[in-house]
C-alpha cells in the first residue's frame, strides 16, 4: 500500500444529517457477534480488571467532581490542585499526574471552559460494564500519550522514528494475541525492525539512521507503556526476556481484530424508563422502530415534562444521547419549539437547536447545515465523531471524515485542534487507530498530542 501525505488528501464535502454516522452504529452491527477466543474471561470479570486498572483515575475524577474542579486552559492540573488532590487521596504528586492523564484519556474527566468535571463514563462506572471497558480501551488506544517517550540524552532517536514505532505497535500486540503464549522480546524486536522498514519503504523514505540502534530502547518503552496501562503482564523475574498479554489486553486486541462492539440488552419496552435509558436502548434500532419507541415513551408522560427530560439528557456528556434526544424531539414537533428555542444560547446544544429549528420550518436537513458558523459545524463534527468513537465501529469513524466542512485533512485538524471540544483528544486518537493510511494516522496522533499537551 502506498501512503500519501495528509496535505495531499482532500476531503469530499458530503452534507449529512449530524446523527447519520452515529445512527449507523446501531444498524451495522452483526446480529451474532463472533465469540471471543476460548479462555477469555467473561465481560463482568474483564470489567473488574479494568476498574482495578483505573482505580486511582476514578478516585481522582470523583475528587475533581466534588473539589475545586478547575484546570488550566491546557487541561494540565495546576500544582496547587495537584497538591490538594495528593493530600486528599493519599497519593504522591507523580501518581496524581499519572491518574489525571489516565482519567482524561479514558473519558472519566472532561474539560469545559477550563473546568474539569466528571465525564459520563464516571457516572456509569459502577453499573455499566460496557462503559468501563470502553473507557479502558480508550486508554489502551492512547498508551503513547498516557506514557510518552521522554528521551534522556542528546542522541535520542528522531521523533519520526518514535511515531513509526507507535504505528507498528498494533502489529506487535496482534502477534502476541495470535501467539497465545509468552513471546521472546527478541522476536518482537525482529518484528519491529521489519515493520519499521516496511513503513519507510511504503513512504519511499530512507532506512532509519542515527547513532547506535534506538529500536531496542523504543521497544522497551512500548512494552513498559503497555504494562502500565494493563495490556501486558509485568515481566517474570525468572523469565525476563518473554512477554505476554493480560486478559484485558488479549480481549482488546481481539475486539479490534474482529471490529465488533459488545452487544447491550434488548431495546424494546422502555416507555416507563428514563429518557437516557430509553435513548440508549433505541440506539440499537433502525430509524423506523426507534421513532416508534420515542412515540411510546412520549405518550406515557406530559409533553412539557418529556421535552424537559430529553433536553436535560442532551446536556449530558454522551454525544450519541445528545443526537438521539434531538431525534426524539423531532417526533414531538411543534409543541417542543419553545423549550428547544430557549436552549439556543447553550453552546453544547446550539448546533443541534439551529438544525432542529430549521427542519421544523421545513428546510432541507442537509441545506440547514449552512446556518451553522464554521466553528459550530466543526464542533458538531467532533461531537458526532465522539458518538461514533464511543458506540460505533472503526470504518464508520473513518467514513465520518467525509462529512467535515473543511476541504483537506490539515484544514480539518487545524480547526479541530482549536474548536475546544472536550472529546477532541479521544476523537483524534480513535481516528488514528482506525485510519488505514499511515500518514493520516500519524498526523492525527500528532494533533492529539498537541491538544493533550496544550500546544494547540
Amino acid at each position: 500500500m502506498t501512503s500519501r501525505s495528509p496535505r495531499d488528501t482532500p476531503l469530499r464535502l458530503v452534507p449529512r444529517r449530524p446523527l447519520t454516522a452515529a445512527r449507523r452504529t446501531a444498524t451495522t452491527r452483526r446480529s451474532r457477534p463472533p465469540r471471543p477466543p476460548e479462555g477469555t474471561p467473561p465481560l463482568p470479570q474483564l470489567a473488574r480488571l479494568a476498574r482495578a486498572e483505573l482505580a486511582d483515575a476514578v478516585r481522582l475524577a470523583r475528587w475533581a467532581g466534588t473539589g475545586p474542579g478547575t484546570a488550566g486552559p491546557t487541561g494540565i492540573l495546576p500544582d496547587d490542585e495537584a497538591a490538594l488532590a495528593a493530600a486528599a487521596l493519599d497519593l504522591s504528586s507523580r501518581q496524581i499526574r499519572t491518574a489525571w492523564d489516565r482519567a482524561r484519556l479514558s473519558g472519566l474527566i472532561e474539560l469545559h471552559g477550563g473546568a474539569a468535571r466528571p465525564g459520563w463514563r464516571l457516572r456509569a462506572w459502577d453499573t455499566d460494564d460496557t462503559a468501563v471497558l470502553r473507557g479502558w480501551v480508550a486508554l489502551f488506544d492512547a498508551w503513547s500519550l498516557a506514557h510518552p517517550f521522554l528521551p534522556g540524552d542528546p542522541a535520542a532517536p528522531d521523533p519520526s522514528l518514535v511515531a513509526e514505532v507507535v504505528e507498528a505497535a498494533p502489529q506487535l500486540l496482534s502477534f502476541l494475541h495470535l501467539s497465545n503464549e509468552p513471546v521472546p522480546v527478541d522476536t518482537l524486536l525482529d518484528l519491529l525492525r521489519q515493520r519499521v522498514a516496511e513503513l519507510r519503504t511504503e513512504r519511499h523514505e530512507p532506512p532509519a539512521d542515527g547513532a547506535g540502534d534506538p529500536l531496542p530502547a523504543l521497544l522497551d518503552w512500548t512494552l513498559d507503556a503497555a504494562v502500565r496501562v494493563g495490556a501486558l503482564r509485568p515481566r517474570d523475574p525468572l523469565r525476563p526476556d518473554e512477554v505476554t498479554l493480560t486478559a484485558l489486553g488479549s480481549w482488546a486486541v481481539w475486539v479490534k481484530l474482529e471490529q465488533i462492539c459488545v452487544a447491550a440488552q434488548g431495546p424494546a419496552g422502555h416507555m416507563e424508563q428514563s429518557a437516557e435509558t430509553m435513548l440508549r436502548a433505541s440506539a440499537r434500532l433502525s430509524p423506523g422502530p426507534a421513532r416508534a419507541e420515542y412515540r411510546a415513551w412520549l405518550a406515557a408522560r406530559p409533553v412539557a415534562l418529556a421535552v424537559a427530560e430529553l433536553l436535560d439528557t442532551a446536556r449530558g456528556d454522551d454525544a450519541l444521547l445528545r443526537g438521539l434526544a434531538f431525534e426524539a424531539l423531532r417526533v414531538v414537533g411543534d409543541p417542543a419549539e419553545p423549550a428547544v428555542r430557549a436552549a439556543v444560547t447553550e453552546p453544547t446544544l446550539r448546533p443541534y437547536v439551529v438544525l432542529w429549528l430549521a427542519e421544523l420550518d421545513g428546510d432541507d436537513p442537509d441545506a440547514a447545515t449552512g446556518l451553522l458558523t464554521r466553528e459550530e459545524a466543526t464542533w458538531l463534527w467532533v461531537d458526532t465523531a465522539a458518538a461514533v468513537a464511543d458506540h460505533g465501529e472503526d470504518h464508520l469513524l473513518v467514513s465520518h471524515l467525509e462529512t467535515a466542512v473543511q476541504g483537506s485533512v490539515p484544514g480539518l485538524l487545524e480547526e479541530v485542534r482549536n474548536v475546544g471540544h472536550p472529546r477532541t483528544v479521544h476523537v483524534l486518537v480513535a481516528l488514528a487507530a482506525a485510519h488505514p493510511d499511515p500518514a493520516m494516522a500519524k498526523a492525527m496522533r500528532r494533533a492529539a498530542f498537541q491538544v493533550h499537551t496544550g500546544e494547540a
